[in-house]
């Protein structure tokens, strides 16, 4: 694309939203890695506690590489720990573990957002590939004049609305595997009442991300719906 002053208009809010949110993620996640816990449980060992309150048996608590790359896989009921969480006894990797574990309840309890989120995987998967390509397609082609051009960013749209909409889902889903965490990890005895804080700012922080991407998607589809004409009638 050209230097197009509504590119502009559009990309760099959530440009800046997304280098802050990771900014403060990072920042947050570094702060309460110096932080020890009162109790010494590490990351893996939070996790299991939290599990073991909660009943569940049958998710496997695993370590993995790669920084952040905390997640739970549904499918064969794993929890998995990156190198900074699983082994570490400090404020962050607690509050990043046992919002993984939190996950690992909803599942267990058949959360209806974390079903529907799963759901839309395949989907978002092939709306993030076909939607965006097409959309780029449509948009040069209008730009040629092509009403055609227009119906194709249209099209575009449609599939990449799949994608918006799996990041809408994602939000209640990571906003509610937070709010477990905040609440069992002292109730379950996992940090003490006063580390709460640490456990808060690490995990809202890494919400942001989510509210970030979920900006920055939409700011892509408003983007080539307008430029097309497709929004506004007007190019």
């Amino acid at each position: 694309m050209y230097l197009d002053p509504l590119y502009f208009v559009f990309f760099i809010p959530p440009l800046l939203l997304s280098m802050w949110a990771s900014w403060k993620t990072r920042s947050a996640f570094k702060k309460y890695s110096n932080v020890k816990t009162l109790t010494g449980l590490t990351g893996a060992q939070a996790a299991e506690r939290l599990l073991r309150q909660a009943s569940i048996t049958d998710v496997k608590v695993v370590p993995t590489r790669g920084y952040l790359s905390d997640h739970y896989n549904p499918v064969n009921k794993t929890l998995a720990l990156s190198e900074a969480v699983y082994a570490s006894a400090s404020v962050a990797a607690v509050g990043v573990a046992c919002h993984e574990a939190g996950h690992a309840i909803q599942h267990a309890t058949s959360y209806k957002p974390l079903w529907l989120r799963s759901l839309l995987v395949p989907t978002a998967n092939i709306g993030s590939k076909v939607g965006y390509f097409a959309m780029m397609i449509g948009l040069m082609m209008a730009y040629g004049g092509s009403v055609l051009g227009t119906k194709i960013v249209i099209l575009g749209a449609v599939f990449f609305s799949a994608v918006i909409l799996f990041q809408l889902v994602t939000l209640p889903v990571e906003f509610d595997a937070s709010a477990r965490a905040k609440r069992l990890a002292v109730e379950y005895g996992i940090v003490l009442e006063q580390e709460r804080v640490g456990v808060d700012r690490v995990l809202n922080a890494a919400a942001l991300t989510y509210v970030a991407a979920a900006v920055a998607s939409l700011a892509q589809l408003l983007y080539f719906l307008v430029r097309s004409g497709a929004l506004g009638g007007r190019r």
